[in-house]
């Protein structure tokens, strides 16, 4: 496959513009640039003195008594970074933190884990988007993460005294399509142009500048070990005569282990040295908040010394509790030795290596084939972590750089490549805008984002919103808005004689295919029976360069409307499923239920179809919520009495 350099000037990048990189972490995050005087890429530090903006965003009350800690006189604001951290412990469920975590992922996927969170997560048993509810007001991911996103912008304007309108941000390797295009979102809401989703490895990569003048190929291991996620990324360095280019030849991860990790063994340990049972830190979120703090404190100190001792009550964390909390939580004894750490951790050190081990099988590697050994991540930091790393490689590891600081840095060093101000790299050709489906609601599902390099292929699954559903029509388009009416209509066909079965039975896979010609082949097929109707498309569809720039342009300035209007659809679209399912439960099951019971499955019902014309999607999601949270109860009912009816007259 050639290897091509973007066409800078069809882009139209001014080569002095500044484009940042942005590492959009779990813990903390950065923005970066490179430098026109030396030539280097630096974090941009606030005063000049920390680079590090805590990932934690706070929903101030309204009326409330801090608001002079953040410099602001307005009530209800929102605070993002240090100074939202002290209010992890003081009012934990308006302090979201770890976002990063919660990208991508559905109800399910979090099942289980919802402790580890001071803030509500909606938690229904769904194939949804999970959704974070302060007071009466929910928020995705993307939302978080864009407020993130906007404080770094800000916060690089005001250092820089320069417009920062497009960047380069950077997600772990093992990240799927739905966290990279989640992402991509947070950016566009943000107001940024993000030009390209570069892996985290690649990144590193870049700003240690292994041997990309070297005469001869490198291969090289990433462990990246963040506070939230974990990925090991093989990558194959090429010469310099051959481009520079960096590959990715086998990665693999997990996107819920990280520092966040370590620090909660540590609780456990704590709360079994102190005889508290785990379930008071449901019960008490400002207790969870102070242990997992303190943890932090407490692993952080044991990479430098033997022995951590401290008292609970008399931490500086707390010195601005309340008498009562005090009293409650007496004393607690938080003693942990280094020794102690290390074996109460082993088993997630363990769970890296196992990840290590399978990504050198999928490259086809020994360990002795690695040249050189990255370590990324604060959580690197920890000796246990290097010296396991570096007795598996039988080598010493890279970790001169900051590794808090490094993945932005080598994500400053990709912006300054495509402002076209480095010319050694070359970057493989791209798709100039997304390509993707129309979904229900009229909205732009994108199945190959922009800027993915070409060759490449993406499929996800579908399924049919009605029972005996036997059709589904396929409509492609391509462009960056949320709604297809924004979009371009590239083509569309209709998968026929789906078997008719109950609604979202039927598992549809549309694959999109690009080849290096940039034709792009759709196929929709039916899984379980085997039906199956494809088209070739042409993406470009006869776009100018300038309609391209328009697209991208209207993406960004109609970023906020856009998300917007699609979060209002994407509420009314499930609020319309969930009353057709509460609907057919009350058909199915009025034998079990009492009069009493049924009017006030009505009445929620009724309370949700008052609110489904309304564009508040905040109060359509609270009516259902207060819907389900109602009929959970009989739902329970339910299923014990389908048990008892299938056990009758059965010995166990």
């Amino acid at each position: 496959m050639a290897r091509i350099s973007i066409n800078i000037k069809e882009a139209k990048i001014e080569k002095r513009e500044i484009i940042c990189g942005i590492d959009l972490g779990t813990t903390n995050s950065l923005i970066a640039f490179v430098n026109k005087e030396t030539g280097k890429a630096e974090c941009i530090k606030e005063d000049g003195k920390n680079s590090l903006v805590p990932s934690i965003v706070h929903f101030e009350k309204s009326g409330s008594p801090f608001r002079e800690l953040a410099g602001k006189q307005e009530q209800g604001k929102i605070i993002v970074g240090s100074i939202a951290k002290q209010f992890l412990i003081t009012d934990p469920q308006r302090t979201i933190y770890s976002v990063k975590r919660l990208m991508g992922k559905s109800y399910k996927d979090v099942s289980g884990k919802e402790n580890y969170f001071g803030y509500k997560i909606i938690d229904e048993d769904e194939d949804k988007l999970v959704k974070i509810r302060v007071d009466n007001k929910f928020y995705s991911p993307i939302e978080l993460s864009s407020l993130i996103l906007k404080e770094l912008k800000e916060r690089a304007e005001k250092v820089l005294n320069a417009a920062v309108k497009k960047v380069v941000i950077t997600v772990p390797a093992y990240f799927n399509d739905a966290q990279r295009q989640a992402t991509r979102d947070a950016g566009k809401l943000a107001g940024l142009e993000v030009l390209r989703i570069i892996n985290e490895p690649t990144a590193a990569s870049l700003a240690y500048g292994i041997d990309t003048k070297a005469t001869q190929e490198k291969t090289i291991a990433v462990y990246d070990l963040g506070g939230g996620t974990f990925d090991i990324s093989i990558l194959k360095i090429h010469p310099e005569n051959e481009g520079g280019i960096f590959e990715v030849i086998a990665t693999n991860g997990d996107t819920f282990l990280g520092g966040d990790d370590f620090d909660r063994a540590i609780v456990d340990f704590w709360l079994q040295k102190n005889n508290l049972a785990e379930e008071k830190l449901l019960e008490d979120k400002s207790l969870s908040q102070s242990l997992r703090l303190k943890a932090e404190e407490a692993k952080i100190f044991l990479s430098n010394n033997n022995q951590f001792e401290s008292q609970f009550c008399h931490a500086e964390h707390f010195d601005k509790l309340s008498t009562s909390f005090i009293e409650a939580h007496p004393d607690l004894n938080l003693n942990i030795s280094k020794k102690e750490f290390e074996s109460i951790t082993q088993h997630l050190i363990e769970k890296t290596m196992q990840c290590v081990k399978r990504a050198l099988k999928d490259a086809k590697l020994d360990a002795n084939a690695i040249d050189n050994i990255v370590m990324v991540g604060g959580a690197t930091r920890i000796p246990s972590v290097k010296k396991t790393v570096a007795d598996f490689f039988g080598k010493e590891v890279y970790d001169d750089l900051n590794p808090d600081e490094v993945v932005a840095l080598g994500a400053a060093i990709q912006a300054d490549i495509l402002a076209g101000n480095q010319k050694d790299i070359l970057l493989l050709d791209v798709t100039p805008l997304s390509l993707g489906i129309e979904t229900m609601g009229e909205l732009m599902d994108v199945i190959i984002s922009r800027n993915s390099k070409i060759p490449t292929s993406a499929a996800r699954q579908y399924t049919t919103s009605k029972d005996g559903q036997v059709n589904m029509k396929i409509a492609v388009y391509q462009g960056e808005r949320d709604v297809v009416k924004d979009n371009r209509k590239l083509a569309e066909f209709t998968l026929n004689n789906i078997p008719p079965m109950p609604a979202g039975l039927p598992k549809v896979e549309i694959s999109f295919i690009l080849n290096a010609d940039g034709i792009l082949k759709v196929r929709a097929k039916e899984l379980r029976s085997g039906i199956e109707q494809s088209i070739d498309v042409k993406p470009q569809y006869g776009l100018t360069d300038a309609e391209v720039e328009k697209m991208l342009f209207d993406s960004i300035t109609h970023a906020k409307e856009d998300m917007n209007i699609r979060a209002v659809l994407e509420a009314k679209t499930e609020a319309q499923q969930v009353l057709q399912s509460a609907e057919k439960f009350l058909k199915i099951n009025t034998a079990i239920l009492s009069e009493e019971e049924i009017a006030g499955v009505r009445s929620h019902m009724n309370a949700l179809e008052e609110v489904l014309n309304s564009t508040d999607k905040d109060l359509i999601h609270l009516k259902l919520d207060e819907l389900n949270e109602f009929t959970q109860p009989f739902a329970h009912r339910v299923m014990d009495s389908v048990m008892l009816e299938a056990m009758k007259g059965k010995k166990i």
